[in-house]
């Protein structure tokens, strides 16, 4: 990679919400503004390795973005009558203040997450434009195709022009209302980050991970009675805290039974468990947030496999069940279920979800998993089989291929 495609990827990292949110206040229109910068980045790529990279990219994106906008808008001057907006070169609308939210991009994820759309849409649509995933990402997050995806959000930047929602910070007493799809979207950036679905990018993107854990530290600053912020913050600690120990010399996926615990970040598991700590002692009934994070405990808490307390983590997914009755929470499940009650019964569990997960690749690997335990070989590969060709994640179709090839 050259000094120029290097700084175009850390351009795009840093600068895309930043430049989108320039644009949709100035311009005032999401599809305009995302485009424009996609035009810069696009640009951004034919000249940067050629010319050098300038002194300062976040400001040349933005302003070529603002031409590229400007140029869309004159062009379309005759249709929609914009093109007093494309002649207000010189008077941008300024920034609004940043209100109760100092972080930038923070602030631009709690801005989106409008409650006036619907929530998944919200989501999907604050992902694309701050969090930086592609549609492809969102929709493998959500489970969905990946043109249904682009037409949710479609949906959502046709709902933002037609009920004209205004790009405005929000002030605090907006955030309680805004912070549930706002945790939602940084789970959703850490969990990509966590095992990236994508075979074009590394396994595991630690940018990402390290930035969901920054930002849930920011909303618990923001809002620290909040029981999910912290569990949400607990959670992907307890996860990360696992990062060194997941993925092997080799590339390949390093399951939870065959990390060597050892390598775990004591510091994070300890910063961890002391926030579940902190809410149980609330005595108030927990979140799903918060439930994820006392179930990331008890395997934090094993210093073995094999200790694993496998009733209480049952017991925590029965919980979890009621809050969420997801295909993907009863997946988990089963995979207690068989420590629990033996292979057998969590493989009919499994079986049951086949119509909502058959496009899930872990609904496979997991279905493989048991039918192997159970001396189902030929089935077994089968389910492999599926899994693999699912899976995006380098590591874990390495890992997924070392176990099929086992199987005798």
């Amino acid at each position: 990679m050259t000094s120029g495609q290097a700084a175009i990827t850390r351009a795009y990292h840093d600068e895309w919400a930043r430049v989108v949110a320039a644009l949709t206040r100035r311009f005032g229109d999401l599809d305009i503004a995302e485009e424009a910068a996609a035009e810069a980045f696009a640009t951004a790529v034919e000249r940067w390795p050629a010319d050098g990279v300038p002194p300062n990219p976040g400001g040349w994106l933005t302003t070529t973005a603002s031409r590229k906008a400007i140029d869309r808008i004159r062009r379309e001057s005759r249709r929609d009558g914009k093109q007093r907006e494309a002649l207000m070169l010189d008077d941008p609308e300024p920034a609004g203040p940043a209100g109760a939210i100092e972080d930038d991009r923070l602030r631009l994820i709690f801005t989106c997450c409008h409650p006036a759309l619907a929530p998944e849409r919200r989501v999907a649509l604050t992902l694309r434009l701050v969090g930086g995933l592609t549609v492809a990402e969102i929709a493998r997050a959500f489970l969905v195709r990946e043109a249904t995806m682009g037409q949710r959000i479609t949906r959502a930047k046709a709902k933002i022009r037609a009920a004209r929602i205004p790009y405005r910070v929000p002030g605090a007493a907006d955030l309680p209302e805004r912070v549930s799809g706002v945790l939602a979207v940084i789970f959703l950036i850490f969990n990509e980050g966590y095992l990236a679905t994508s075979p074009d990018v590394d396994p595991v993107r630690k940018d990402l991970t390290a930035e969901a854990i920054r930002l849930a530290r920011l909303v618990r600053d923001l809002l620290p009675a909040d029981g999910e912020v912290t569990g949400l913050l607990a959670l992907m600690l307890l996860i990360e805290a696992r990062g060194a120990a997941r993925i092997s010399a080799t590339g390949e996926l390093v399951t939870l039974g065959e990390q060597d615990r050892g390598a775990w970040d004591s510091a994070m598991i300890a910063e961890g468990h002391r926030l579940v700590r902190e809410r149980i002692a609330t005595g108030a009934a927990p979140g799903r947030y918060q439930i994820l994070a006392a179930i990331n405990a008890v395997h934090t808490s094993a210093p073995d496999i094999r200790d694993t307390d496998w009733s209480q983590i049952l017991a925590l997914y029965d919980r979890l069940a009621r809050l969420d009755p997801s295909p993907v929470v009863a997946l988990n499940r089963a995979v207690a279920v068989a420590e629990v009650d033996g292979p057998d019964v969590a493989l009919a569990a499994v079986d049951g979800l086949a119509a909502a997960l058959d496009g899930y690749h872990a609904y496979h690997a997991t279905r493989a998993d048991l039918l192997r335990r159970l001396g189902r070989g030929g089935q077994a590969r089968a389910a492999y089989d599926r899994a693999i060709e699912l899976a995006g994640n380098t590591a874990e179709v390495a890992y997924l291929t070392r176990r099929r090839d086992q199987l005798r």
